[in-house]
């Protein structure tokens, strides 16, 4: 299993990077977000799941979706992996942090940024040390995270802690369940390969139910939707099945946690 709870070893400043260190990374931006390429498949899921989102904190700020709907907003991307879900919401106006345990992944994500002339800053970094800082942000997004780390209670706790009063804490996940063994395993990894295989341990799958109980009484749960892809047209879609892949929106209460604590 793919795990997410250790850093990773750290790549060299950017100033120290050799040219061929940095088409590396460049090349692997490219491939990362090629909606033709090897990872088209993840590409069209996270848009959809994206589009979810932004439905969501459209809905709770009574803007809509368009390019200043999070201005003046601070996101938290716990697991932002290659950008895929900081670079939507900086495009809609807001102040993206993205963190993540693969300094490969940071250096990577900083290189599409800046390719994309987007300003979000990506730092190489686990929750449990951002969370120990004491920031809060107005969107906290954990996502394809908690399967891939042994102490899940902690995690969505650590990311809980980070919401300020009266936010919302996206969390998406897999779901313990016959089906998603068969679809998210067995299919998609051993049939399909749209995963390396054994890149998910289905023990590690996360029940809704266990995602309300870790979250705390301080957060409310106020959305919830099932994923799937049609499997003729490719094409991503919200359903009401939280069988396999799916997504919850908690939001905190107004009085949670400290009203004085700095914005990162």
């Amino acid at each position: 299993m793919l795990d997410k709870s250790r850093l990773s070893a750290p790549i060299e400043e950017p100033q120290n990077l050799s040219d061929s260190e940095i088409a590396r990374f460049d090349k692997l931006a490219e491939s990362w977000w090629d909606p033709n390429g090897q990872y088209k498949t993840a590409l069209a899921f996270n848009q959809a799941r994206v589009q979810e989102m932004l439905r969501v904190v459209s809905k709770k700020y009574g803007k809509p979706v368009s390019g200043t709907l999070l201005k003046g907003k601070t996101v938290l991307d716990v697991g932002s992996g290659g950008g895929l879900i900081c670079e939507p919401f900086a495009r809609h106006g807001a102040d993206v942090l993205g963190i993540d345990a693969s300094a490969l992944s940071v250096e990577v994500a900083k290189r599409h940024a800046e390719s994309q002339s987007l300003d979000i800053t990506y730092l190489h970094q686990l929750a449990e040390d951002k969370a120990a800082e004491g920031g809060q942000y107005d969107i906290v997004i954990n996502a394809e995270v908690v399967e891939h780390v042994p102490d899940q209670q902690a995690l969505i706790a650590q990311c809980a802690r980070m919401v300020k009063p009266g936010g919302l804490l996206f969390l998406a996940t897999l779901n313990r369940t016959f089906k998603s063994y068969i679809v998210a395993i067995v299919g998609a990894e051993y049939i399909m390969r749209y995963l390396p295989v054994g890149t998910h341990d289905w023990k590690k799958f996360v029940k809704p139910e266990e995602l309300n109980a870790w979250t705390g009484d301080n957060l409310g749960l106020i959305h919830e939707t099932g994923m799937r892809m049609n499997p003729l047209t490719k094409i991503w879609s919200c359903c009401d099945s939280v069988a396999v892949n799916y997504l919850q929106c908690y939001q905190a209460s107004d009085n949670f946690g400290d009203d004085d604590a700095e914005d990162s």
